[in-house]
C-alpha cells in the first residue's frame, strides 16, 4: 500500500480578500527577496568595510616601505658613486701635490705612478695622461694605447673644463680617440712658471659599469646612470630608451639632493616605478627602475587574497542567507495556513456543537414521548391480561403488536440514549480515555448507514490497552468521521469495516481500515488538505479529514493513511499513551462511565 505521512502542512495558497490565489505567494516571495537582500547588506557590509579599511592601511604601510626601502638603495648607491669619483680625482689632485707638471712631463715618472696606482686601487686606472692647457696637446702619456701627441684642443671634456671654474671633474662616457666608450676624471694643475696643465685618468668603464650594474633591485629592478642629455652612462641589465617620454621627464626634473619618485609605464607598457637621484654636481642622474608587480607583489598578493576572501565570505553569507530565508518564510506560510485553518475548524466546531445542541434537544423531545408510548402499550397488555382471550378476536395480533410497540420503543430509546451520549456538551477538556469504549460507543451510530450499504463491521480491540489523555467527543468525532467515509466509499458494492487498536510502548495505534475500491495515489497526497473532497457536489466539503487530522495533532498524535487501488484504505491514528494514572483521575473515570450508563 502507497503510504503517506503528513507530518508538515505542505503550504496552500489561499485566496485573498479580492479572490486573487497568486497575491499570498507573491507577497511572501518578495519578503524573502527582501530578507535575503537584507541578510546580504547586514552580513557584507561591515565585512566589507573592515576589508576596505584594513586593505587601505595595508596598502598605504607598504608603499610607504617600499618607498622607503628603495629610497635607501638609491641613495645608498648615488653616494657609492659619488664618493668612487670623488675618490678617484683626489688620487689624482694627490699626485699632483707630490709631482708636479715638471715632473709628470717625464713618461717614466708618469708610468710609475700609474703603476703605483693600479698596485694600490687596482685596474680601475686604465691610463694617465698630461695635457697642456693652453695648447690641448698631450705632452705625456702611460698606458696600453699609442696615443702620441693628442689633440684634445676641440674635444668637448677638454673644452667644458677650461671653461669651468672647477680644479677637478669627471667626463660623461665618449668613445674619444680610442674608440671605445670610456670616462676620464681630471684634475688642474700649474707648473713652476705658472702655466696651466690638466692630469687626465682613463677610468677603466667595465670596472664602473659592473659597480653600477651590480646594484640590483629585487629579481627584475635594476639601475642604470643619464647624463642631462639622455645619454647612458653605463649598460644596463635590461633594454631601455632613454629618449621616452619617463625618461626624459625625471631628466627634466631641477638638480638637487632630493630624491624623485615616478610610477609610469616603459616602452612595453608594463607599470614600473622609478626612483632617481642626481649625482657629479647634477650632471648624472642614477635611475632605479623596478616593475611595480614585483614592488608591491606582496600588496596584490593581499589584495587578491582578500578580495578571494570577501568573495568566499560572500558565497557563504548568499547561501546562508538564502536557506535561512526559505525556511523562515516557508515557517511562516505554515503557521499562516495553520492559523487559517484553525479558524476554519474553530467554525466547524461551532457548527458541530450547535448541531449537537440541536441533536440533544431533539433526542430529549423524543425520548418522552417513546417512553410514553412504551408506557401505554405496558398499560395495554395489562388490561388485555385482565380480558377473556377467547372473547376477543385479534388477541394474539393486538399482543404481537403490543410487543412490536415495545421493542421499536426500547430500541428508539437506546438510540436516543446514544445520540444524547454523542452529542453531550463538553468542555474540550481532556480526560483518560479508554479508546476501546469510544469505539464500542460509535459503533451502534454506525450501523445503520452500515447496514443500508451492506458493510460488515469487525472490531479487532485489543485488551488492556493504554489509556490516552484526550477530550471524549473529539475522538468520537474522528473516529465517526473515519467510519462515514469507509461506509462511503463502500456504499456502491458492500466490503467489511474493521476498527482494530494496537498497544505500544508508549502509545497506541487505532487502525480503521475498509475493502473499498481505495484511494487514487494523486489523491492521497491531498486528502489531508482543508476542502479537497472527492464527493459528488453536495455530499461533502472536504473538511472532514482536516478536520481530524487537526485534532488528532492537537492532541500530540498522527494520522496516517495506507491505500492501494483496489485493495482498500486504512487511517491509522497514533496516540501517546498515559503510563500511570492518578486515583483521582481513575476515580473521574469510572463516575464518568457509571453517569453513562444511568
Amino acid at each position: 500500500m502507497k503510504k503517506i505521512k503528513h507530518n508538515n502542512l505542505s503550504f496552500v495558497p489561499l485566496p485573498s480578500a479580492h479572490g486573487d490565489a497568486t497575491k499570498p505567494h507573491d507577497a511572501y516571495s518578495k519578503l524573502a527577496r527582501r530578507m535575503v537582500i537584507t541578510s546580504l547588506f547586514i552580513g557584507l557590509a561591515p565585512l566589507l568595510l573592515v576589508l576596505a579599511i584594513t586593505l587601505n592601511q595595508y596598502d598605504s604601510t607598504t608603499r610607504e616601505k617600499i618607498s622607503n626601502n628603495l629610497s635607501a638603495i638609491v641613495e645608498h648607491n648615488r653616494s657609492e658613486i659619488d664618493a668612487f669619483l670623488n675618490e678617484k680625482t683626489s688620487n689624482l689632485q694627490s699626485l699632483v701635490l707630490l709631482s708636479p707638471p715638471e715632473e709628470l712631463q717625464k713618461p717614466e715618472v708618469l708610468e710609475s705612478h700609474l703603476r703605483r696606482m693600479r698596485r694600490v686601487y687596482g685596474p680601475v686606472f686604465e691610463d694617465m695622461g698630461l695635457v697642456s692647457a693652453t695648447t690641448g696637446r698631450l705632452v705625456s702619456y702611460a698606458g696600453p694605447f699609442r696615443l702620441g701627441a693628442a689633440d684634445y684642443s676641440q674635444a668637448e671634456w677638454y673644452l667644458e673644463f677650461l671653461k669651468s671654474n672647477k680644479t677637478h671633474a669627471a667626463s660623461d662616457v665618449f668613445l674619444g680617440l680610442r674608440g671605445m666608450p670610456h670616462f676620464i676624471v681630471m684634475v688642474k694643475a700649474n707648473d713652476s712658471e705658472g702655466k696651466p696643465w690638466i692630469l687626465r685618468a682613463t677610468i677603466d668603464f667595465e670596472s664602473f659599469n659592473t659597480i653600477v650594474r651590480n646594484l640590483r633591485i629585487g629579481e627584475r629592478g635594476f639601475v642604470t646612470i643619464l647624463n642631462r642629455q639622455g645619454e647612458l652612462q653605463t649598460r644596463p641589465l635590461q633594454d631601455i630608451s632613454p629618449h621616452t617620454q619617463v625618461y626624459q621627464k625625471l631628466l627634466s626634473t631641477r638638480s638637487g639632493d632630493a630624491l624623485i619618485f615616478h610610477q609610469g609605464k616603459d616602452k612595453n607598457g608594463h607599470k614600473q616605478i622609478y626612483v632617481a637621484g642626481f649625482l657629479k654636481n647634477g650632471d648624472w642622474m642614477l635611475i632605479s627602475q623596478q616593475p611595480e608587480s614585483e614592488a608591491f607583489y606582496h600588496l596584490i598578493r593581499t589584495r587578491k587574497l582578500g578580495i578571494f576572501l570577501f568573495l568566499g565570505c560572500a558565497l557563504v553569507i548568499a547561501f546562508l542567507a538564502i536557506r535561512f530565508s526559505k525556511k523562515l518564510v516557508h515557517a511562516l506560510q505554515r503557521k499562516e495556513t495553520e492559523k487559517q485553518l484553525m479558524n476554519r475548524q474553530v467554525i466547524e466546531t461551532g457548527k458541530l456543537a450547535s448541531i449537537g445542541e440541536l441533536a440533544a434537544g431533539i433526542a430529549h423531545e423524543i425520548n418522552n414521548p417513546v417512553a410514553i408510548m412504551v408506557e401505554e402499550a405496558g398499560w395495554i397488555d395489562d388490561l388485555l391480561a385482565e380480558e377473556n382471550p377467547e372473547q376477543i378476536k385479534n388477541m394474539h395480533e393486538f399482543r404481537t403488536s403490543l410487543n412490536q410497540i415495545r421493542t421499536q420503543g426500547q430500541r428508539c430509546k437506546e438510540i436516543t440514549r446514544k445520540l444524547l451520549t454523542f452529542a453531550r456538551k463538553s468542555e474540550s477538556s481532556n480526560e483518560a480515555l479508554l479508546v476501546n469504549e469510544m469505539i464500542r460507543e460509535v459503533l451502534p451510530l454506525c450501523e445503520p448507514r452500515a447496514r443500508y450499504a451492506q458493510v460488515s463491521i469487525e472490531t479487532r480491540l485489543a485488551p488492556d490497552l493504554h489509556r490516552v489523555m484526550a477530550s471524549r467527543t473529539e475522538v468520537q468525532q474522528v473516529i465517526l468521521n473515519l467510519a462515514n467515509n469507509a461506509i462511503d466509499a463502500m456504499e456502491n458494492e458492500g466490503g467489511s469495516l474493521c476498527f482494530e487498536t494496537v498497544n505500544h510502548d508508549d502509545f497506541l495505534e487505532i487502525l480503521i481500515t475498509d475493502t473499498g475500491p481505495g484511494i487514487p495515489e494523486a489523491n492521497l497526497k491531498r486528502i489531508f488538505d482543508p476542502f479537497f473532497t472527492t464527493k459528488p457536489v453536495g455530499k461533502g466539503t472536504g473538511l472532514g479529514l482536516s478536520i481530524c487530522y487537526g485534532i488528532i495533532a492537537t492532541m500530540g498524535g498522527k494520522l496516517e493513511v495506507e491505500s492501494m487501488m483496489g485493495a482498500g484504505t486504512t487511517f491509522r491514528i497514533l496516540l501517546p499513551a498515559i503510563q500511570e494514572i492518578k486515583e483521582s483521575e481513575e476515580q473521574s473515570f469510572t463516575d464518568h462511565k457509571q453517569n453513562q450508563d444511568l
